[in-house]
């Protein structure tokens, strides 16, 4: 997927070890279908040279305000209006300093405070060591040009350059890179709280073995991603599955369905919507055995009692925020055949506005997938592609659903 198709990025460079991240930002960027112009500070020379970055980015490198390759002499007017969007990669402590009392003695500095605030959006990565990091100084500042109207991203935690381990480093290029494609995200979910559920549960049957299912959870982190990319607060209820986080999403992580049912409903005491993505196992073993339970080569196999599981999506569709219409519940049916037929009778089942259906064995551990939306009106189908395309066309039209009944989600 280029996400980044047709956008403009101006990628800063300020002092500091970091800056070989950046070096794999700017090809995130270009290979995510964006153009990429690279300005860099004296500074910033120090520790990655100008022809490696116009290598990657494709385009010259600016490092002063005398440029005279701009026509009119001022690349500091000229690079910020041209962007879409201003990207500090690492901003070191000083320069944001810079930015915090609008100092503006070098280029980067003069095209941050000169661009059209309103179209061109600041986007900043600190990076420094963990003291500097802490100090008030520093913090003071960073609140500073948030209300100034930069947005800060935040920084990671582990070893630094120096030595030492804490906070400060730099967020790595592919979290970067997130967050530059959801800052171009409508935001059409802004001030909602969103849970969803994602990827299997596992029923123990000792504690070797246990039953679970496919699911690998990659449509429900897709949907927890977009949800926050819209401008949600995303709390996302996982199954045992090895999937990343999406930036900037809680993370709560369960294995049966007792205990996802458990965290659910605590999760959506304060939410507007749920998705229902995750594969629940129907069944448990009615009693779990408290060592493995092994053959004794006799051939004769163990007899195993189960009872049924919580309905978890029924269970939150049915409770007072759902009917009160605080709460818009989504429900996800993976099946195998009768795709329509089933998700119709599902829907109705667990009394809800919308299910979205999908031919399980067809998506499980796949990239892609093919929706189906079924709603009171009928069904309508989502092509297949990319799960994180369907993910935002899905948020898209639960967004849509929201602003036509804005009373249905407790607004």
């Amino acid at each position: 997927m280029q996400d980044l198709a047709g956008k403009h990025i101006v990628l800063g460079l300020t002092g500091g070890v970091a800056c070989f991240k950046s070096a794999e930002l700017c090809r995130l960027l270009v290979k995510a279908g964006a153009t990429v112009q690279v300005v860099m500070t004296e500074a910033a020379a120090q520790f990655i040279t100008p022809v490696t970055m116009q290598a990657l980015s494709g385009r010259p490198v600016f490092q002063s305000q005398w440029d005279a390759r701009q026509p009119n002499n001022m690349p500091h007017i000229d690079l910020g209006r041209e962007a879409d969007v201003i990207v500090l990669a690492p901003a070191s402590a000083d320069f944001i300093a810079r930015l915090a009392q609008g100092r503006s003695d070098e280029l980067l500095s003069l095209m941050c405070l000169a661009r059209p605030a309103q179209r061109v959006g600041l986007l900043v990565a600190p990076a420094m060591n963990r003291e500097m990091w802490a100090h008030p100084a520093t913090q003071r500042n960073l609140r500073q040009i948030d209300a100034d109207g930069a947005r800060v991203l935040g920084v990671g935690q582990g070893w630094q350059a120096c030595g030492e381990h804490g906070d400060g480093r730099m967020l790595e290029a592919a979290e970067l890179l997130e967050e530059i494609v959801a800052h171009f995200q409508p935001k059409v979910l802004a001030g909602r709280h969103v849970v969803v559920t994602a990827g299997p549960t596992f029923e123990a049957l000792d504690p070797i073995r246990g039953i679970t299912n496919h699911s690998s959870g990659k449509m429900g982190f897709a949907i927890a991603r977009a949800a926050r990319e819209a401008g949600a607060e995303v709390t996302l209820v996982a199954g045992p599955v090895h999937l990343a986080t999406p930036r900037g999403v809680q993370r709560i992580d369960v294995k049966s369905a007792q205990q996802m049912l458990q965290a659910t409903q605590a999760a959506v005491q304060q939410a507007s919507v749920f998705v229902a993505t995750a594969a629940v196992a129907d069944w448990r073993p009615a009693s779990q055995a408290e060592h493995k339970i092994k053959k004794d080569g006799s051939g004769a196999t163990p007899v195993l009692h189960f009872v049924e599981n919580p309905d978890i999506l029924a269970t939150v569709a049915q409770g007072e925020r759902a009917r009160s219409g605080a709460l818009f519940c989504v429900g996800f049916a993976a099946e195998s055949e009768n795709l329509a037929e089933h998700a119709k009778a599902k829907r109705a089942r667990k009394g809800i506005p919308l299910l979205v259906g999908n031919i399980g064995p067809l998506t499980f551990g796949q990239d892609d997938n093919a929706l189906l939306l079924v709603d009171a009106q009928g069904v309508r189908e989502l092509p297949r592609a990319p799960k994180l395309q369907l993910a935002r066309e899905l948020v898209a039209e639960i967004a849509a659903r929201l602003q036509r009944a804005p009373h249905a989600a407790g607004v």
